[in-house]
């Protein structure tokens, strides 16, 4: 199978014009839908959005491909976008993308099709081969491009797989490269193994990129590609013997304990595309630690290693946490919020009595049953956020441990602090009684996941909690609430506005996380105006931006005023990331100008007394803020703020 016989004429669009990447990735699916190569548009779409979720599938150099495997897909197929001023896609070198191939993947067995795409991605490397996609005039051509280089490469495969079969019968195999060159030994001898969450397109890339880096410094090298048609190329016992070192370039997990006691370099699959030359000169080194058994999977040491270490991976760790936390905080703040809605409608305030009145929320018959089902789903959250920290530390057996420890810090006093300090703590005890029952009998030692974890782990757990958070941490969280219920007007507005300009500082990073977190740490300890100014200030940057757009088109290149109308749907969304291509593009003014304005909001938001009982929604859920009409007025008035700004400072473009 080739290339061509996936791609129809119909499904090839030479001069498409998105306006952003959403837009983008739907063009690429009506083209795909031509092709009849899937029955449910609608469902294969959101596959294909859900897989750009995982990470981008912009490789770079101006090129995506976009991929989506599901039961919508009734035949393999491809769809082609030549896109001559360039889309922002978050490509992993930050540059516009101009030559898109989205990929439809059927949900079976036969993967025959797997190996055409990963030859399609290897192609797309070729920055001639690229250059003349983009410059085809009919699809014809563009068809007899592909098919020209295909069949070169088809040829290359074969050579490469017969003098592969050749070197492996020989007694001391030696690299192709270094061997057509006169039979100099390899400098290095490496291994390497690539995946990536569907295995379609990034494993390959990697793979290529990385014997070819090899290849340059004359090195060995053989890369095993755990792809969606399984491992291919797979590495022996005796080559990693042999092996110098060991480069794992994954976003999923793979089997590593074969690689103990080996030099091995574990990064991210991206990292194997884009730095395979810094990645080769390590193993060169030898710059890499040595690998045992038992250690974190690939996926999780790709995730930490090289970016930030022990603070990175608390960071990851509560992250899993808090995204595991927020759909109970989502839904039932919200119906919590219904219920004061609804009694506030429904009764007489200055009728009711002292008592009623700390009732409120469950007077009327309608608001009682709101109140009550997101009062359950509120006394989740705590459980919820430690057991999933402890998960994301030491795997299953840490949820249980980490979920008595969060409900006990739920039920006394130490709340959200304690529940924290319980995901933690019942992590890591996990791993030091895996550790301790590693020297029991195996007999024994197969009963710990269903009877040593639990038992010893919930044992320790509850004492921990019992007599060493509950107290200190129980006596901070009071002093912090009384805190903040006690501040007055003046140290409000600060609150307000530091909370929602730490929102616009890197916009959806470390600084905006933990603003977030505060957020919804607040509304558990019912401190409902902090989560108000910690959502608009995350509103105003991508209103402002797509305000600014509009305002001042002289100060924003064609791209930046085409996508900037779209921010505002992603600013009243709550979705702050929409602002990043922007800030990206200029930080020095645009950030500062946003941060700005989001202080300004947020402080305003603090001044009018607005509240909110749900960490999410943006405008949707506007209709449950307190003092809503004024929220509103905070919120166009920081959106204002920052686009006054943004014209102010940024520069004219030619």
């Amino acid at each position: 199978m080739k290339i061509t016989d996936l791609l129809k004429k119909e499904s090839i669009e030479l001069n498409a014009a998105p306006a952003g990447k959403s837009e983008a990735l739907k063009l690429a699916v009506s083209l795909m839908e031509k092709s009849g190569n899937i029955k449910d548009r609608e469902s294969y779409e959101k596959q294909v959005f859900a897989r750009e979720e995982e990470g981008t599938t912009g490789i770079g150099e101006g090129i995506a491909i976009p991929h989506g495997k599901c039961d919508a897909v009734t035949a393999p197929g491809l769809s082609a976008m030549v896109i001559p001023n360039g889309v922002d896609f978050d490509s992993l070198d930050g540059e516009p993308v101009n030559l898109l191939f989205l990929i439809a993947a059927p949900n079976t067995k036969d993967n025959v099709h797997l190996d055409v795409l990963s030859r399609l991605s290897v192609l797309l490397m070729d920055e001639k081969f690229s250059d003349n996609l983009k410059q085809a005039k009919t699809a014809e051509e563009f068809l007899e491009i592909i098919d020209n280089v295909e069949a070169k490469r088809i040829e290359e495969e074969a050579e490469k797989e017969a003098q592969s079969k050749a070197d492996s019968a020989a007694a001391d195999t030696e690299n192709t490269a270094a061997s057509a060159e006169g039979g100099a030994a390899p400098v290095c001898r490496i291994l390497a193994v690539t995946a990536c969450p569907t295995g379609i397109a990034h494993t390959y890339m990697a793979a290529e990129s990385l014997e070819k880096a090899a290849k340059a410094k004359n090195c060995f090298v053989k890369v095993e590609t755990r792809g969606s048609a399984g491992a291919k190329n797979v590495v022996t016992a005796k080559e990693i013997a042999e092996a110098d070192c060991i480069i794992v370039a994954a976003d999923t997990k793979v089997p590593m304990d074969r690689f103990a006691g080996k030099k091995v370099i574990v990064c991210q699959v991206s990292d194997g595309i884009g730095k395979a030359d810094k990645l080769v000169e390590r193993a060169i080194n030898g710059d890499a630690p040595i690998y045992k058994a038992g250690q974190a999977a690939a996926s999780e040491g790709a995730a930490s290693g090289d970016k930030g270490g022990i603070g990175h991976q608390i960071y990851m760790h509560l992250m899993n946490g808090v995204s595991h936390m927020l759909p109970f905080v989502v839904g039932g703040g919200i119906l919590i919020a219904i219920a004061f809605l609804l009694d506030s409608i429904g009764v007489d305030m200055a009728s009711l009595s002292a008592a009623e009145r700390e009732n409120f929320g469950t007077i009327t018959p309608a608001a009682a049953v709101f109140k009550n089902i997101g009062g359950v789903a509120f006394g989740f959250m705590l459980p919820i956020l430690a057991g999933y920290i402890a998960m994301s530390i030491a795997d299953r057996p840490g949820l249980a441990v980490g979920f008595i420890g969060g409900a006990i810090a739920a039920n006394g006093k130490s709340g959200f602090l304690g529940a924290l300090a319980a995901g933690f703590i019942a992590g890591y005890l996990v791993l030091l009684l895996k550790k301790l029952f590693e020297k029991l009998p195996k007999a024994i030692e197969k009963l710990s996941p269903v009877l040593l974890f639990p038992f010893f782990g919930i044992l320790f757990m509850g004492l921990i909690m019992t007599f060493l958070v509950e107290p200190p941490i129980g006596a901070l969280n009071t002093a912090l609430n009384a805190a903040l219920e006690g501040m007055g007007s003046t140290s409000k507005l600060v609150l307000g506005a530091l909370l929602a300009g730490m929102m616009a500082i890197d916009m959806g990073g470390p600084f905006n996380k933990a603003a977030y977190v505060f957020g919804t740490a607040s509304i558990i300890e019912g401190n409902y105006a902090v989560m108000a100014a910690v959502m608009i200030g995350g509103m105003v940057p991508p209103c402002a931006i797509a305000l600014a757009t509009l305002l001042f088109k002289n100060k924003f290149t064609k791209q930046e005023r085409e996508s900037g109308p779209t921010n505002f749907i992603m600013g009243l969304a709550f979705i702050t990331e929409g602002a990043i291509p922007f800030a990206a593009s200029d930080p020095l003014r645009v950030i500062p100008s946003c941060i700005i304005g989001s202080a300004v909001a947020g402080a305003l938001s603090m001044a009018f007394g607005c509240t909110l009982m749900a960490p999410h929604g943006g405008i949707f859920v506007f209709p449950v803020v307190e003092h809503a009409l004024m929220y509103l007025v905070a919120l166009v008035v920081g959106t204002a703020v920052s686009a006054l700004l943004l014209g102010l400072l940024k520069k004219k473009v030619a």
